[in-house]
């Protein structure tokens, strides 16, 4: 395993720690054993190096990949051995991605790095470092390995897509929902609420096969719209009762469901309790989840009022939207843990 750090982007810290490490285990990582050396940093394993350009490919409340260049010398120092390899660089420092034009240690990075034989570019540098504290007052290294392209996720936004509802997941917290089911390529992956397709997107994106259920006819011809808008197709969408409908092989089983119910707009229930039909729709599919896969269900902030074998894996308030808090809560089938691929 190779060990290094997310940088996360600090919208919502639980989220996002928690979104980094199933990332990585859906890429066959784990959570570091590392200490990272500042605040903002996620460590990180990854099984070889072109697993860091496809975790900055999946994250959504992240920033960057690094990896640690020296753990037994400072900054100043390392930076004059890598400068003995060539070519350019620019350096900054973590939680400041600009300026730094009065820091001492930087400055004395970049001093080093052409006395090894390196060249400052802060335009187009062929390497990117990072300084970060360590203890005692004691500066160190890290190269940045892959960048997590945000824009791109903003080019998914509601208000930019063919088919709009004005409640509907962001599409940042959606793929950071997708990456807690650690959705992976040929998964088979369901939203029983589809609404306007968000969710089931993000699973699409990361490869998925995608299953859904609306029970209106208008959501799911939308939802429709949205993914193919996005480049992305679905195995099985239908109209019905989440609580009695079926797709065409009604034994199919699924290794992640993701699901954003509609708490709290009663129009899109059917006149039916909102925690009643939440309740016996996610208990329905649960059962259908492989052993090993996931649940991930964002349920007002407070609690679930549906039973799961297990206790959730991880749980935590996010705020979605100005005066809306979701919970994200994360379950597992007991069983067997897939394996990749």
């Amino acid at each position: 395993m190779i060990p290094g750090f997310v940088e996360i982007s600090q919208e919502s810290v639980a989220l996002a720690e928690a979104e980094a490490v199933s990332a990585a285990e859906a890429l066959g990582g784990q959570r570091g054993s590392i200490l990272a050396p500042t605040v903002g940093l996620i460590p990180v394993e990854v099984p070889d190096p072109e697993a860091w350009r496809q975790l900055a490919n999946r994250l959504a409340l992240a920033r960057r990949c690094l990896v640690a260049l020296s753990a037994s010398q400072n900054a100043e120092s390392t930076s004059c051995d890598e400068g003995s390899r060539g070519g350019s660089a620019a350096f900054r420092r973590i939680g400041q991605p600009s300026g730094g034009g009065a820091d001492a240690s930087l400055l004395a990075c970049g001093r080093a790095f052409k006395a090894g034989g390196g060249r400052i570019d802060l335009e187009n540098p062929a390497r990117r470092f990072w300084i970060a504290p360590g203890g005692d007052g004691v500066d160190f290294l890290l190269e940045e390995v892959a960048t997590v392209d945000r824009a791109e996720t903003a080019r998914r936004r509601m208000p930019l897509l063919p088919f709009r509802r004005p409640v509907s997941l962001p599409p940042r917290l959606a793929r950071a929902a997708a990456n807690l089911a650690r959705v992976r390529p040929n998964d088979r992956v369901l939203d029983p609420f589809l609404g306007t397709g968000a969710l089931l997107a993000e699973a699409g994106l990361l490869g998925a096969t995608l299953f859904g259920i609306d029970r209106d006819s208008t959501m799911v011809r939308g939802a429709l719209q949205n993914l193919a808008y996005l480049g992305v197709g679905a195995e099985e969408l239908i109209v019905g009762d989440a609580r009695a409908v079926d797709f065409a092989d009604s034994s199919a089983r699924f290794a992640a469901i993701v699901t954003d119910p509609p708490y709290g707009r009663a129009s899109s229930t059917g006149g039916v309790d909102t925690s009643d039909l939440v309740t016996a729709v996610v208990e329905r599919w649960a059962e259908r989840l492989t052993p090993g896969g996931r649940l991930l269900v964002i349920v007002p902030a407070g609690g679930a009022p549906f039973e799961f074998p297990t206790a959730p894996r991880f749980r935590v308030p996010v705020r979605v939207h100005r005066s809306l808090t979701r919970e994200f809560c994360l379950y597992e089938r007991p069983g067997i843990t897939r394996s990749r691929g």
